[in-house]
């Protein structure tokens, strides 16, 4: 019986040490660089983030996805040209993990930085250009992170569209910044505990009748938050204003 509580205790203290001082582990996002010298010619820049790891690729967004056509495709209908680059915040492995979710509680401070360094070098290139940063749930926690590291002198030509931001988030106030939260009824936004508390129960359980059901479905698919789903029809309203004023 000692043992095993040992075992426990050393794979409890193990387990921390490597939470705190495991070192970061990110995707190169080599597509963020070749993209931006690829699409000079186009005058807005979309770099999406999706929920959840932030591994999530586009085209497999379906929460998300729709937000960012409609985003791209108002865009377009006002006679502009643009494009959107994925961005993907975690490696698809353990440490990866650990520093995404390290990433959620503390910030996404040394990530942040890397893509606001290329967003500035990108348009200290061209000048003139818009880049639309957009992320959904955590995905919109890192965009608020990368938003702080944009230096002022950008600021009109950097937007940020959070979706379903965390409540634990410090924000920034800015005008440059639309943060779209359901009229704060989301319960991730708005901090409704006993509802967060229960999916992060009722998470892992999901997850494992899951797949002793043969059923595929992701640990973040599984920890569905109830009024933390957005649709394009919602949010349009909020979204066309908002650019109306930055880009038309």
């Amino acid at each position: 019986m000692k043992r095993i509580k040992y075992f426990i205790l050393t794979f409890v203290i193990l387990g921390g040490l490597c939470f705190i001082f495991c070192p970061e582990f990110f995707p190169e996002n080599p597509q963020i660089k070749e993209i931006l010298n690829s699409v000079s010619q186009n005058d807005v820049i979309i770099i999406f983030n999706s929920g959840g790891w932030g591994d999530t690729p586009l085209e497999k967004a379906e929460d998300f996805l729709p937000i960012i056509k409609g985003l791209q495709n108002t865009i377009n209908e006002w006679g502009y040209s643009s494009v959107v680059i994925p961005y993907t915040r975690t490696k698809d492995n353990f440490l990866g993990r650990i520093s995404s979710f390290r990433g959620t509680l503390f910030g996404f401070q040394k990530q942040a930085g890397i893509l606001s360094d290329e967003i500035k070098e990108y348009l200290s290139e061209n000048p003139g250009k818009k880049v639309v940063i957009a992320g959904l749930s955590n995905g919109a926690a890192f965009v608020e992170d990368t938003i702080k590291k944009v230096p002022a002198t950008l600021k009109n030509q950097v937007l940020a569209i959070e979706v379903g931001i965390p409540f634990w988030k410090k924000k920034l106030n800015s005008e440059n910044i639309l943060r779209l939260t359901r009229q704060n009824q989301d319960p991730l936004s708005k901090g409704e505990l006993k509802i967060l508390v229960f999916t992060l129960v009722k998470t892992p359980i999901k997850w494992f009748l899951a797949k002793v059901s043969g059923k595929e479905i992701s640990l973040s698919q599984a920890a569905y938050i109830p009024g933390h789903e957005y649709s394009w029809e919602e949010v349009r309203p909020e979204m066309i204003s908002f650019l109306e004023n930055k880009i038309k």
